[in-house]
C-alpha cells in the first residue's frame, strides 16, 4: 500500500506531498542503524559469548534448568549464544516488529526455533504464566540495552520491571554490572561546542576593532540537555587538560533489584593540576560475570593500557558532558564532582567542599539543565564550534572587507549569523537579515542588542520568497551574502538553499549586485576508511552463527530512496585515506538564478594509492570572492599515505560504493572510478552513482 507523506526539501524549502511505501520509515529506521556496527564488535560479541557461558554454568552447577530471558534480542544472536551454552530454553524479546521477524528466521535457520522463542512485544507488556508470553520466569537475564550515554535507551526501567516480574527470586544477570567513569578537563576546544565565545574583530584599514560577546542569558547557560557522544579517541590529548585523575562515579548491579528513580552519586576528589574545569569526559565499562574478569570497556586511548588497541565501536562511544559554567580549580583543593540522573539520562555537578564539611556529606541534587537562552535548541555543537572559529571568521571578515562599502544595503540569508555584525563593523549603516522562526528571530535580536546594535541590524522574520519593499525600507538590496548555513541541512548540498533564497530575492536586487559566496564547488575522492565501513558491511556469520538474513534486510531497507544515496558523517571522527585526488565535479554560480535546466557531469577518478575503495566522500567549498574561499569538507591531506584532515564542523557526504555492501560484486582490484552525478534544480536533488574501472 502507498501512503503521502509531506517533507520538507531541504534545498529547495518547499514543501513536497511524495508517495511512499507504507513501510518506509521502517526501512529508513534499519537502514542507517547500527546493527551491521554491533554485529561486526568482535570485542563486545566475544565477551558476551564468555558471560553467557559463565552465567549458564553456574546455573546448571546448582542442578537448575537454565531459563535465559533476553530482552532487546535484536538478531536473536545472544539467544543462540545461551542455547550453544547449554540453556534449555530462551525467551528472546524484541519490540521492532521487522526485527523480531528477522530473529525467527536467524533462530530457525541456525536450527535453535525449539528452544527459542520471539516474542515481539516491550519486555513490560511480557505476561508470565501458562498461558502466557512466558511460561515461567527465567533464572537467566541477559540484556543488550545500552546505548553510549549506558541508561539512554531506558536500561534502568527495563532492569526494574523484569527484575520484579520476569526473573526468579536468585537469578543471574549478564552483563552482572556496569560502571560509570569520569574525568574534568579544561578544554577550549570541546568549550567551544557548548558556549559562544567573545569573538575578536579587527580591520585596520577600516580602523574597526571590537569583540562580539553573547547575551548573559547565553553566558549563564547551562546548554542542551542531551549528552555529546563522540568518539573521543580521535581527540588529540593536546585539545584538553586533564584536571582529575579518572574516577569510579557509580556502578550497577544487574544481577540485583535496579531503580528507575532519580538519584546521584558524589565523589570526592582534589584536582591533580589547577585549571579551568569545564567539561566531563565519561564512559563505562560492563563485568559480564561476578568476579569482573570477564570485561568489555570504552574506556579512551589515554586510560587504556594498550592505547594504540582499542577497539573500534559506533553504536558505543564516549560522552562529553558540559558543565553549566566554567569554574577555576585548583591543585590539591578538595572538592565534589556529582553524577545525577533520572530514568533516561546522566548529567554532572562540581561543588567546593566547604571548610566546615568533613567531605563526607552529601551533595544537593541539582536539577536537569535545559536551554532558557534557544541558542542551544537551535544551535548544535558542531555549529557553535563553527562560529567559535577565528581563523573561519577572519576569512569571511576579509571576503566582506573586498565587496562592501559604505552606502552598501546589505541582506544576509543564513540561519543565526554573525554577519551582519561584520558588515556593521566593516562600516555599513544599512543592514537587514532574514530568519525563519520566531525563535531565530528573538536569538539574534538578543545577539546585536549584547553588542549595541540592536538599532544597526534589522531582522525580518520571513521565508525568502514573502519578502517585501516594506521589509526592506524600500531599499534595494547592493550586496546579498550568507555563510550559508541552515538549521535543516543534513547533507553539504542541502544548504544551496542559499541558491533557491538568492532566486526567491532577485526582484529586490540592484542589477549589478553582489552575491557573497559568488559560487560552490562540488567535490568528491575516493577514500579507504580505517573502520566506518563495517557500518554498512554485510556480516554474513557472527561468532559463528548464520546472521545473513539480517544483511539481506539491511540490503532490501538500502534500496529505498534516500538510503540509496550518500549519508551524512562528520569525518574528523572517522579516519580514512585518500585514494585519489579530490575533483571538483560541479559548480553553482550564485550570481544566477537557479536555472531551469538539470547540471550534469561525467568522469573518473584515478586511484593513486593502493588500498581498499570503500566509498566516496562529496563536499562543498564555498568561494566567496575570486581569491578566497571556505571548504566544508576536505581541509588537507597531511602525508603521502593519504591521511585526511576534515573540517570538524561540518559533516561530510559518504557514498559506500557496492564494493561494501556486495562484496561478491567485486572482482578485481579497480584502477579508476568512474562517477556520474545530476542536479536536478526543481527537486533539489543530487543523484549519483559510481562504478570500478577495471
Amino acid at each position: 500500500m502507498k501512503i503521502f507523506s509531506g517533507r520538507a526539501n531541504p534545498t529547495t524549502g518547499a514543501v513536497e506531498w511524495v508517495e511512499e511505501d507504507e513501510h518506509y520509515d521502517y526501512h529508513q529506521e534499519i537502514a542507517r542503524s547500527s546493527y551491521a556496527d554491533m554485529l561486526h564488535d568482535k570485542d563486545r560479541n566475544e565477551k558476551y559469548c564468555m558471560g553467557i557461558y559463565a552465567a549458564v554454568n553456574r546455573v546448571k552447577a546448582r542442578g537448575q534448568k537454565a531459563i535465559v530471558l533476553d530482552i532487546g534480542t535484536g538478531t536473536g544472536l545472544l539467544s543462540m549464544m545461551a542455547v550453544n551454552a547449554g540453556a534449555d530454553l530462551c525467551y528472546a524479546i524484541e519490540v521492532f516488529k521487522p526485527m523480531a521477524d528477522v530473529a525467527v528466521k536467524i533462530v530457525e535457520k541456525n536450527g535453535f526455533s525449539d528452544k527459542i522463542k520471539i516474542i515481539n512485544k516491550h519486555s513490560t507488556e511480557v505476561t508470565v504464566g501458562p498461558d502466557g508470553d512466558i511460561q515461567s520466569r527465567a533464572n537467566i537475564l541477559v540484556t543488550e540495552l545500552f546505548d553510549t550515554e549506558l541508561i539512554g535507551e531506558g536500561a534502568l526501567p527495563s532492569y526494574e520491571h523484569a527484575h520484579k516480574h520476569l526473573v526468579q527470586e536468585e537469578w543471574e544477570a549478564v552483563p552482572h554490572r556496569a560502571t560509570v567513569y569520569a574525568q574534568l578537563v579544561e578544554s577550549k576546544r570541546i568549550w567551544s561546542w557548548n558556549k559562544l565565545i567573545p569573538l575578536h574583530i579587527c580591520c585596520k584599514s577600516r580602523n574597526c576593532e571590537r569583540t562580539i560577546v553573547p547575551f548573559s542569558a547565553m553566558e549563564k547557560c547551562p546548554g542542551a540537555p542531551s549528552v555529546y557522544d563522540i568518539q573521543l579517541n580521535q581527540v588529540p590529548q593536546s585539545d584538553f587538560k586533564l584536571l582529575s585523575d579518572v574516577m569510579t562515579m557509580f556502578r550497577v548491579d544487574f544481577s540485583k533489584q535496579v531503580s528507575s528513580s532519580p538519584g546521584s552519586n558524589h565523589v570526592l576528589f582534589k584536582p591533580v593540576m589547577s585549571g579551568k574545569a569545564q567539561v566531563i569526559l565519561s564512559w563505562w565499562d560492563i563485568d559480564m560475570d561476578p568476579s569482573g574478569t570477564i570485561k568489555c570497556t570504552m574506556e579512551p586511548y589515554w586510560v587504556s593500557s594498550t592505547p594504540n588497541n582499542t577497539p573500534w565501536r559506533d553504536h558505543w562511544m564516549q560522552c562529553v558532558y558540559f558543565l553549566p559554567e566554567e569554574e577555576p580549580v585548583v591543585q590539591g583543593e578538595s572538592m565534589y564532582l556529582t553524577a545525577h540522573h533520572d530514568d533516561y539520562c546522566l548529567w554532572y555537578s562540581l561543588q567546593r567542599v566547604r571548610d566546615e564539611e568533613d567531605g563526607n556529606l552529601p551533595v544537593a541534587a541539582i536539577e536537569r539543565p535545559v536551554c532558557r537562552c534557544w541558542a542551544h535548541m537551535l544551535w548544535n555543537r558542531p555549529r557553535f564550534g563553527e562560529l567559535n572559529d577565528q581563523q573561519r571568521m577572519d576569512q569571511y571578515m576579509q571576503a566582506l572587507k573586498k565587496v562592501l562599502k559604505s552606502d552598501c544595503v546589505c541582506l544576509c540569508i543564513s540561519d543565526g549569523s554573525l554577519l551582519p555584525i561584520l558588515a556593521h563593523c566593516l562600516g555599513v549603516d544599512q543592514v537587514f537579515t532574514m530568519e525563519n522562526s520566531s525563535m531565530s528571530r528573538s536569538l539574534m535580536e538578543k545577539m546585536f542588542r549584547a553588542n549595541h546594535l540592536e538599532e544597526k541590524i534589522k531582522v525580518i522574520e520571513k521565508r525568502p520568497e514573502l519578502l517585501t519593499s516594506e521589509d526592506l525600507e524600500n531599499k534595494k538590496v547592493s550586496v546579498l551574502f550568507g555563510e550559508p548555513f541552515f538549521t535543516t541541512s543534513l547533507l553539504p548540498w542541502h544548504n544551496l538553499y542559499f541558491w533557491y533564497a538568492r532566486t526567491a530575492v532577485d526582484g529586490h536586487l540592484t542589477n549589478n549586485a553582489t552575491i557573497l559566496p559568488q559560487s560552490a564547488s562540488l567535490y568528491t575522492m575516493a577514500v579507504e576508511f580505517k573502520d566506518l565501513w563495517r557500518i554498512r558491511s554485510p556480516c554474513g556469520t557472527c561468532e559463528g552463527f548464520d546472521v545473513s538474513t539480517m544483511d539481506e534486510m539491511i540490503k532490501d531497507s538500502l534500496n529505498f530512496r534516500e538510503s540509496q544515496e550518500a549519508e551524512p558523517h562528520p569525518l574528523w571522527e572517522y579516519p580514512c585515506r585518500s585514494l585519489s585526488e579530490p575533483k571538483k565535479v560541479m559548480t553553482f554560480d550564485f550570481r544566477q538564478i537557479v536555472p531551469e535546466k538539470a547540471l550534469s557531469t561525467k568522469g573518473s577518478l584515478e586511484l593513486i594509492r593502493d588500498g581498499d575503495s570503500h566509498g566516496a566522500v562529496l563536499w562543498m567549498e564555498y568561494h566567496l570572492t575570486a581569491e578566497i574561499s571556505v571548504s566544508t569538507g576536505l581541509v588537507q591531506i597531511l602525508n603521502e599515505k593519504g591521511d585526511c584532515q576534515w573540517n570538524p564542523h561540518r559533516k561530510q557526504a559518504v557514498y559506500f560504493f557496492r564494493s561494501i555492501l556486495e562484496p561478491e560484486a567485486r572482482s578485481t582490484c579497480p584502477s579508476a572510478i568512474a562517477y556520474s552525478i545530476d542536479f536536478n534544480p526543481k527537486k533539489g536533488e543530487l543523484i549519483m552513482d559510481y562504478k570500478f574501472l577495471e
